[in-house]
C-alpha cells in the first residue's frame, strides 16, 4: 500500500489563465461568487467581505495579490474558502479545475526556482505547465493583516 503521506491533494484553480493550487486540507469549500461588501481601509488585495454563517470572511484577489491586470468579478467566477493559519479567506476564482493527487516529491520549492517569489510556496509541474502554489499563511504581510484586522474591527 502507498504511503500516504508521501503525496499532496490540492484544488487547482486558474486566474488570467494561470493555473495555482490550494492544500486541499485547506479547503473549507467552494462556493459561488456572492456579492463582496467592500471594506475601506482594507489592504489593496482585499476585494471587500463576505458574511459565511456569521462569519465576516476577507476575499482576496490573486489577481491583485501578483499585479496582474485588473478584471471585473464575473458571476461565473467561484470563491475558495481556505484557512490560512490566523484567518479564512476566500479566494476569488476564474475556473475551479478539480482536486488532484500527486507525489509530494513533484512539488518543487520556489526557494529552489527563483529567490524571492513571496505568496508562493512551491510549484508542480503538469503536462499542461507550471502549477504555482499559494502560500495562505504568507498571502498577507504584516502590515497587511494589521490594517485588515483594524478595517474588520472598524467595519
Amino acid at each position: 500500500m502507498e504511503n500516504l503521506a508521501s503525496s499532496i491533494r490540492l484544488v487547482l484553480l486558474t486566474v488570467d489563465g494561470q493555473t495555482y493550487a490550494l492544500p486541499l486540507a485547506a479547503v473549507d469549500r467552494i462556493v459561488r461568487m456572492v456579492e463582496v461588501t467592500p471594506l475601506p481601509g482594507a489592504p489593496d488585495v482585499v476585494e471587500g467581505v463576505i458574511n459565511i454563517q456569521g462569519e465576516v470572511v476577507p476575499v482576496v484577489s490573486i489577481r491583485r495579490r501578483l499585479g496582474l491586470a485588473q478584471r471585473a468579478v464575473g458571476v461565473s467566477d467561484s470563491l475558495v474558502v481556505a484557512r490560512a493559519r490566523t484567518r479564512r479567506l476566500a479566494i476569488i476564482a476564474e475556473f475551479i479545475l478539480g482536486v488532484v493527487e500527486r507525489p509530494a516529491d513533484a512539488v518543487v520549492s520556489t526557494g529552489d526556482i527563483a529567490r524571492g517569489i513571496q505568496h508562493i510556496e512551491g510549484v508542480l509541474k503538469t503536462s499542461d505547465g507550471l502549477v504555482l502554489i499559494q502560500d495562505l499563511d504568507g498571502f498577507f504581510s504584516p502590515e497587511e493583516e494589521q490594517s485588515l484586522d483594524l478595517a474588520l474591527e472598524r467595519g
